[in-house]
């Protein structure tokens, strides 16, 4: 009969290193964010099957019933199809007047050249901007005698001084002659029809009128080849009537946004901040944004 192995340490115990490797890692891993998920769980606002002991504050979601339910939604519905028949039936959202170089240039001794429409200079006065109108574009829109079935594109450059129109009905300079800004445009046309090009935008208007002299650079092979027949020029702002319709929408917002804050702090303040729910103070956070969102200066910088 064979002895049993000796114990070389002479305290009767022997070790042995755990086995598993990479799987007991892993089972472990996973243990460690069950544990961190629990933790996390009973800060989640309560579900039906959640007990109500150690949960956030009861929240009025949980308890509505389906005509509640029903109700709220109706609302919506219906302030979201208000907002529609508003937008349809409202006015435009931008006023745009018109303008051709042939007339800009009837008065004028380059009326006669046969490569102004190539180059200009086109000095235009803008219409009437009031506060209301908020922002200016200028846009150009050439027309061809090119009759061929081909599409093509070509690059050119725009240069553009400004001059404001002051209450003495002095002009002002804006842009100086000597610093006259150039931007390359791209004239991309289908047989004798021309897209659109923005020549500039004017982000605030602090003038009445503009006076806007615009040269063309490069178009003159162009004009050899296909004839510029006319261009017509585009002063787009914003409706003064959309702008008062947008005043007032935003204060209404504004006024209604106010007063839910006033009345969710004013239902929250007997509870602490710990017992709050994450939907609640998430709410807490978003409504004030919201405050921001509807711009309470609105009225003074448009």
């Amino acid at each position: 009969m064979s002895k049993p192995p000796t114990d070389t340490s002479g305290l009767g115990y022997s070790y042995h290193l755990p086995s598993g490797g990479l799987l007991l890692r892993l089972k472990n891993s996973l243990s460690q964010f069950s544990d961190l998920f629990s933790e996390f769980n009973r800060y989640i606002a309560p579900a039906y099957h959640h007990d109500r002991c150690e949960r956030s504050v009861h929240m009025r979601l949980y308890s509505m019933q389906k005509r509640e339910f029903v109700m709220v939604f109706l609302g919506f519905l219906i302030c979201f199809g208000l907002a529609i028949v508003i937008g349809l039936t409202g006015p435009p959202i931008t006023s745009t007047s018109e303008i051709t170089a042939k007339s800009i240039l009837a008065n004028t001794t380059l009326a006669k050249s046969k490569t102004v429409l190539a180059t200009g200079p086109f000095a235009m006065k803008s219409p009437l901007m009031t506060t209301y109108s908020q922002q200016l574009w200028l846009i150009a829109k050439l027309v061809t005698d090119n009759n061929d079935d081909e599409k093509y594109d070509k690059s050119f450059h725009v240069s553009v001084a400004i001059d404001g129109i002051t209450e003495q009905h002095k002009p002002l300079s804006i842009l100086r002659a000597d610093s006259v800004r150039n931007r390359t445009r791209h004239l991309s046309c289908v047989r004798n029809d021309c897209e659109e090009f923005t020549i500039l935008h004017l982000g605030f208007l602090e003038y009445a009128h503009y006076i806007i002299t615009v040269r063309f650079y490069g178009l003159e092979s162009f004009h050899q080849k296909y004839n510029i027949r006319s261009i017509t020029f585009y002063f787009k702002t914003y409706s003064p009537e959309f702008t008062q319709i947008e005043i007032w929408f935003r204060f209404i917002f504004l006024l209604f946004t106010f007063i839910v804050i006033c009345w969710y702090a004013h239902t929250l303040r007997k509870y602490p901040i710990y017992d709050w729910s994450i939907e609640q103070k998430w709410m807490s956070i978003l409504l004030p944004l919201l405050l921001l969102y509807d711009n309470p200066f609105f009225p003074l910088i448009s």
